[in-house]
């Protein structure tokens, strides 16, 4: 269960649409005054090494985030992720990749909280390395947990506000139903949080099954939700696909990815199959 490394894949086409999505949330709930709780189910190692021989192996980060660091003309949703993962580089070459922890955390007030869940040992120590150096104090904890597990006892969390971000790998086929139960909980137990869901889109049965659960669970709590997908080739090697689903989306959200999705799917896609979908619902 401990061969999934971020690092190989840090800055990709997943990656892009992920933290794009994750960065619009965000700026809308710290417009509320009231202190707002992010809970990581799966932080991985926080930031990551572009030039790196994990990245450098893969190469992914070449068709995401190092084609949109030369484009111009971007979508302000778009821009805004560009911008933010600038801020992380001292030179103008994209070098250093921050994962969703540190965009959290770059995007959080003082009085905000931010719990990280990693349970790759290696992953762990390297996030709370990496987190250490930002000297934030009791803002932000790294926890070697279950995410999945985790999350309940921070559920509801004291100021009545939090987003949830779920990206597990999903190599192991049991993270499908894990999501869904996960959020199945927590909807017991927070109805009013923001919930955001990664996922691939592969050749599997439980990836194309997922979203459909998720729609069902968000439409029978009456909740309302939001599914963004980008398509940038067809089929293997590699992910050609991948989705965010969110229950309790920012209103302002689907509006943001209007012009967004497709700006990637130009910019992003590998051949005539790149394409992208937008769907909102409750």
């Amino acid at each position: 269960m401990f061969s999934y490394r971020h690092a190989f894949h840090a800055g990709n086409h997943a990656d892009v649409l992920k933290h794009t999505v994750l960065i619009a949330t965000l700026q809308h709930l710290t417009q509320k005054d009231a202190a707002l709780m992010v809970l990581d189910t799966h932080a991985g190692a926080g930031l990551y090494r572009l030039d790196g021989d994990y990245a450098h192996t893969s190469g992914e980060a070449a068709d995401g985030i190092q084609r949109l660091v030369q484009a111009s003309g971007l979508a302000p949703a778009l821009q805004d992720y560009v911008d933010l993962v600038r801020s992380f580089n001292a030179t103008p070459a994209t070098k250093v990749y921050p994962g969703s922890p540190f965009i959290a955390q770059h995007l959080l007030r003082e009085h905000d909280k931010l719990k990280l869940f990693e349970l790759h040992p290696t992953d762990q120590r390297t996030l709370a390395g990496n987190v250490a150096q930002l000297e934030a104090g009791r803002q932000v904890a790294v926890l070697l947990e279950d995410g999945f597990e985790g999350v309940k006892k921070f559920l509801p969390p004291p100021a009545r506000r939090a987003l949830v971000l779920c990206d597990p790998s999903y190599e192991i086929k049991s993270d499908y139903g894990r999501v869904q139960d996960m959020l199945q909980d927590a909807l017991k137990r927070f109805a009013t949080g923001t919930y955001a869901v990664w996922y691939p889109i592969i050749p599997r049965p439980e990836a194309h099954d997922l979203p459909r659960r998720l729609k069902t669970m968000a439409t029978k709590a009456g909740k309302g939700w939001l599914h963004a997908t980008l398509t940038v080739k067809a089929g293997a090697p590699g992910l050609p696909a991948s989705g965010m689903f969110l229950i309790n989306p920012p209103y302002t959200l689907k509006a943001a990815l209007q012009p967004v999705l497709p700006q990637m799917a130009q910019l992003l896609g590998q051949d005539r199959h790149a394409a992208f979908s937008l769907e909102s619902g409750g």
